[in-house]
């Protein structure tokens, strides 16, 4: 049975606030729009706040497009105290009286900095034997999970407003963690530590300062005015080379089929080919093909 609502496609920024779930701004979207299919591009806790990219209709095809590409936070470190959901909302686990100058921060945060090994909080959405983690962990149970590589691009010291804080800006790739960052660095300088505050402020194409809050959804909700800021769903595909798709390849291209296209990208690259600027197709670029991987609908 098909899902009720409309056939809209495209990119709603929004500006999480804390206290949502991402699934729940999402559905805040869907039903703001009347939309008949959304998703969203990384998930945010409901403590944090900022970009959450909602997609609609087609556009959750170029989901994984954006879920991949590089992110930016901003977060505040609490020192001296370890909880087991490594931000403010668990229970403490740890304490310690010591506290890292400004100068002993900069010094260990070279150590987060590059290709990283990084273990995702036990109260994460890691899958362990099918189950998530955090559920595990809810009910009581040891988690352990294994070590992933991450790139961090960027790790900075950017405030200190007290003894007990620290504010610090990350730029990273897909599947880091900021309160395992918080968690070990803590660790990493010897006085425990924890995420008390955590904003993303963009995640691939999309920026904060781009966003529309929950409280503009709603009175803007069922209106033109809420469809006018949809970005189109090529908005999510910009982080990858775009080549020109010539009217006789549209339709192999739709169907499935590999089909001539033009443009200047390196074999066996993951494209998107456009006809007249709007995504005919994404896939794999091969001697002058592009082999469809994911097609969109007229």
């Amino acid at each position: 049975m098909a899902r009720k609502g409309r056939d809209i496609s495209g990119w709603l920024i929004v500006d999480k606030p804390a206290g949502w779930t991402s699934t729940s701004v999402v559905n805040k979207v869907r039903w703001a729009l009347g939309a008949a299919k959304a998703g969203h591009a990384g998930t945010l806790d409901p403590a944090a706040t900022g970009v959450l990219a909602v997609a609609l209709g087609e556009a959750t095809k170029t989901v994984p497009y954006v879920t991949d590409a590089v992110k930016a936070y901003a977060f505040t470190m609490r020192f001296g105290q370890a909880t087991n959901t490594d931000d403010a909302e668990g229970e403490v686990i740890a304490t310690s009286e010591a506290r890292p100058t400004d100068d002993e921060i900069k010094a260990a945060l070279g150590g987060f900095v590059g290709d990283i090994l990084q273990v995702p909080p036990a109260f994460s959405a890691v899958k362990i034997d099918g189950e998530r983690a955090y559920k595990k962990a809810r009910e009581g149970e040891d988690v352990v999970l294994e070590a992933r590589p991450l790139w961090v691009e960027e790790l900075v010291l950017t405030d200190r407003p007290d003894a007990d804080h620290a504010v610090l800006e990350m730029t990273c790739g897909k599947g880091g963690y900021v309160r395992a960052i918080a968690r070990d660095l803590g660790e990493a300088l010897g006085c425990h530590g924890h995420v008390s505050a955590l904003r993303r402020l963009w995640s691939g194409p999309f920026d904060v300062e781009d966003g529309i809050g929950i409280e503009e959804i709603e009175a803007l909700a069922k209106t033109p005015e809420l469809d006018e800021k949809l970005k189109p769903l090529e908005a999510g595909l910009t982080e990858l080379t775009e080549l020109r798709c010539p009217a006789e390849s549209v339709a192999r291209l739709r169907n499935g089929n590999p089909a001539p296209v033009f443009g200047d990208a390196e074999y066996g690259e993951t494209c998107w080919a456009a006809e007249n600027g709007r995504a005919v197709a994404v896939g794999i670029w091969r001697a002058g093909e592009l082999h469809p991987t994911r097609v969109f609908r007229a």
